[in-house]
């Protein structure tokens, strides 16, 4: 079913991408107790921009990112071997179900302005969606969206060559568009004829 937008032209449809076709479900997690500097060590060890702080059932209760460290610990001259990890977190966490659609997760980060989501399925941590995770697949999503439209408006995006049916000149760019194929010339004339 199409939708129109506000400004009444036809919308199409965002496919349905799920939170857990994107996130990252390799979380590495510090208990609350740890100091700060294991946060950082864990991080750099890793290759990530956050950990998930635990409590002592190992259920998550906070996130520390980067910036929770330089802003809370380095900035205010404290040393990252005497301040624990429950001192430096960003609590409550700010959670997702893994079968949410991608746009909500999209929209918490973008409402809470925030760059990373935890993960929970019923209460259990399975993954982080951050900003890159999101990024990573919006090429994809715009090439989806693109062809989409493409299809609604009648045309299709495989390319061919050989003679247009319209002018007959060679094209090496052909593309059907109503059962017809033109080149990029008789293309541009139809759209406008319409």
């Amino acid at each position: 079913m199409k939708t129109l937008n506000r400004w009444g032209h036809s919308e199409v449809e965002v496919p349905k991408i799920k939170v857990s076709d994107v996130m990252t479900s390799e979380v590495v997690v510090v208990r609350a107790d740890e100091k700060a500097k294991m946060a950082a060590v864990l991080m750099d060890k890793h290759g990530v921009g956050c950990v998930i702080v635990a409590d002592s059932y190992g259920r998550p209760i906070g996130i520390i990112t980067e910036r929770d460290l330089i802003s809370r610990v380095m900035a205010k001259g404290l040393s990252a071997e005497e301040v624990t990890c429950r001192e430096v977190m960003s609590s409550p966490l700010i959670t997702i179900e893994p079968q949410a659609p991608l746009t909500t997760a999209i929209s918490k980060m973008a409402r809470n302005k925030i760059r990373r989501l935890v993960v929970l399925d019923r209460g259990k941590l399975v993954g982080v969606i951050t900003e890159r995770d999101v990024l990573r697949v919006a090429p994809a999503l715009i090439e989806v969206l693109t062809s989409r439209r493409e299809v609604e408006e009648g045309y299709v995006r495989e390319v061919q060559a050989g003679y247009c049916e319209v002018c007959g000149e060679w094209s090496d760019d052909l593309r059907e568009v109503d059962g017809h194929f033109l080149c990029e010339e008789c293309r541009g004339e139809y759209s406008t004829s319409e």
